[in-house]
């Protein structure tokens, strides 16, 4: 027997349903649904077809197409007019063209609303159009035209208003890809310049040997082990140095920290620094992703919380470093308000990640606290 959902697992399952575009489209035919009803009683007396009860189902049969205004807001809009030459019911056609206009543009809005008034023209002078809708052409336009002019307009602006927000979120995730993209282009320097150092060494070491080795049975592996050097170095720079679109005076290490502290501190941030000597031990690639999480963290502390301290703690816990930036939040927001692409964090918890690490950011305790753990690579 299948077990029942628990009350809270309900009430999530409640909340998640309450934020989706269905559950919307549900609100807006029951909104249809319930104002149409208030004329349920004159279509009765209007139509000596339909009682109270048969045109109420009439009603909630021609309100149910709303649910399906996304992807077909045509069909709201046809069922609105055949009730409208039935029933002569205009508030259905008012969500239909809302939706037509919000779901499918400018141009399906304007068609939309001239075939209403055309047909709503065309039924005026049919035989048996109630005269409460008007007893004059003037005093009828002036009662449907309005009506599907503002329905079409609304639904057009918000159209129009999802574009401006699609457009402005495919921005944000463009330029944290680009930030991104420029993080790993850093990390493929530092990895040049480190990396290519030692095999700098090592081809020369092995050319040394292959001197040494002169007309001994290891001259030629030591050769081959030096042209495998240069090429591998080849390879390495043409992979990352030619594909830089700027040159790059390389990230410092754990030495360059006192000057971002200095830094800070004229800009009115004290800094309390905090380095642990075995962090001094890190490869010179994880020394340069330190640097460059610090160097972000008090650029955002300087920019969100101007003149309040920050502090900077860089531990080593078992395998893992732990870089630690807190500041306090500010009672009001800096004004004017500081000037941010939004991309730092990315770029840092690209940088953290590259190297098998993890990097959150949260607010706790009345401060903004980046905390960043990646592999020492250190044998303890």
């Amino acid at each position: 027997m299948p077990r029942l959902p628990t009350v809270p697992a309900l009430r999530r399952r409640v909340d998640r349903w309450a934020s989706t575009p269905r559950a919307l489209d549900v609100v807006a035919a029951l909104s249809a649904f319930g104002l149409m009803c208030l004329d349920v009683p004159g279509l009765a007396r209007a139509d000596n077809s339909l009682t109270g009860v048969t045109a109420t189902l009439v009603l909630a049969a021609g309100a149910t197409t709303l649910v399906f205004r996304r992807r077909l807001p045509w069909l709201p809009y046809l069922v609105a007019l055949g009730l409208l030459g039935w029933l002569h019911e205009l508030t259905m056609v008012q969500f239909a063209l809302y939706s037509i206009g919000r779901y499918r543009g400018r141009r399906a809005a304007i068609g939309a609303t001239l075939l209403y008034v055309a047909v709503a023209y065309a039924l005026f002078h049919t035989p048996g159009w109630p005269a409460r809708h008007g007893d004059t052409l003037s005093d009828f336009l002036s009662l449907v035209v309005p009506i599907g002019v503002l329905a079409a307009g609304v639904g057009i602006a918000a159209y129009r208003q999802d574009l401006v927000r699609a457009l402005e979120v495919q921005r944000r995730q463009a330029a944290a890809r680009q930030a991104v993209q420029e993080e790993r282009i850093s990390v493929g320097r530092d990895v040049h310049d480190l990396v290519g150092r030692e095999l700098t060494v090592l081809a020369v070491r092995a050319e040394v040997l292959a001197v040494r080795a002169r007309g001994e049975g290891h001259q030629k592996d030591f050769e081959e082990l030096a042209d495998t050097a240069r090429r591998a170095h080849l390879m390495l720079n043409e992979t990352i140095v030619r594909r830089a679109d700027r040159e790059d005076a390389g990230t410092p290490g754990l030495e360059g920290l006192a000057a971002l502290a200095g830094e800070s501190e004229r800009m009115g941030s004290p800094v309390e620094l905090t380095v642990a000597q075995e962090a001094k031990a890190l490869s010179p690639l994880r020394q340069a992703a330190v640097h460059r999480v610090v160097q972000e963290c008090l650029t955002n502390a300087a920019k969100h919380a101007p003149g309040l301290p920050v502090t900077v703690a860089i531990a080593v816990e078992g395998p893992d470093l732990r870089i630690s930036v807190r500041n306090p939040l500010p009672r009001t927001p800096p004004d004017p308000a500081p000037v941010s692409t939004g991309t730092g964090l990315f770029s840092m918890g690209e940088r953290v990640t590259s190297m098998g690490g993890t990097l959150t950011a949260r607010r706790e305790d009345g401060g903004y606290v980046v905390t960043a753990l990646l592999p020492t690579g250190l044998d303890r």
